[in-house]
């Protein structure tokens, strides 16, 4: 993928209520991670979408705060903690431009693959400079292995963006995103219109040094 989403895809996706991530539910590679002790301290939910992550882990004690450049995805976010009676955080930002922390550990959950490969260097480079030492990253991507749909990438991309001074990759390795494959996409994957549909995904995880 040669550049960025633009905004105004995922202000009209939260608008529209036509989000393909939008599952109602927090993503099993996420849970599955929690599980295995892979978040500990402040965290960091950047391009929180819906919430549902944020909520989550406010749920289960974690100090964590969710960040998006959408405004809509911020209001949805907020409404949905709302109606779980949950005391999350959520902030308008752009993850290109990260302020506050130092955070120990960063969920990302199909955020980094909506870049392109400027933007993606950028990305890094902001992450870095709200993670305190020996902080983990976590990137569930979409990947390029398998038919599927949004903007998959190749696990190259992943490494050549945390292989800068700053990071050590500790892992890529091959997971699952779940979607709702709506319209088109549903008929090219030979499934019902609205069906969740586990994608082939990247789940990957970095260390700040």
């Amino acid at each position: 993928m040669g550049t960025s989403v633009e905004r105004t895809v995922f202000d009209s996706a939260y608008e529209e209520n036509s989000a393909p991530w939008v599952i109602g539910e927090p993503q099993p590679a996420i849970v599955g991670l929690e599980q295995a002790g892979g978040i500990r301290g402040a965290v960091l939910d950047p391009g929180c979408g819906a919430g549902e992550h944020t909520i989550l882990l406010t749920k289960l004690g974690y100090d964590v705060r969710g960040v998006d450049f959408s405004r809509p995805a911020v209001e949805h976010a907020r409404a949905n903690a709302a109606a779980q009676h949950v005391a999350a955080r959520f902030e308008v930002a752009d993850a290109l431009q990260l302020t506050g922390g130092p955070y120990d550990t960063v969920v990302d959950s199909a955020l980094f693959h909506v870049f392109g490969p400027e933007d993606r260097a950028k990305y890094v480079r902001s992450l870095h400079g709200v993670c305190r030492p020996g902080a983990t990253v976590h990137v569930l991507a979409l990947a390029d292995v398998e038919p599927g749909f949004g903007p998959r990438i190749p696990e190259s991309a992943i490494r050549e963006a945390f292989a800068g001074e700053g990071w050590r990759l500790e892992e890529v390795r091959l997971s699952r995103y779940r979607g709702v494959a709506l319209g088109e996409r549903a008929e090219a994957l030979g499934v019902e219109d609205g069906a969740l549909v586990d994608l082939a995904a990247w789940l990957a995880t970095a260390a700040r040094l």
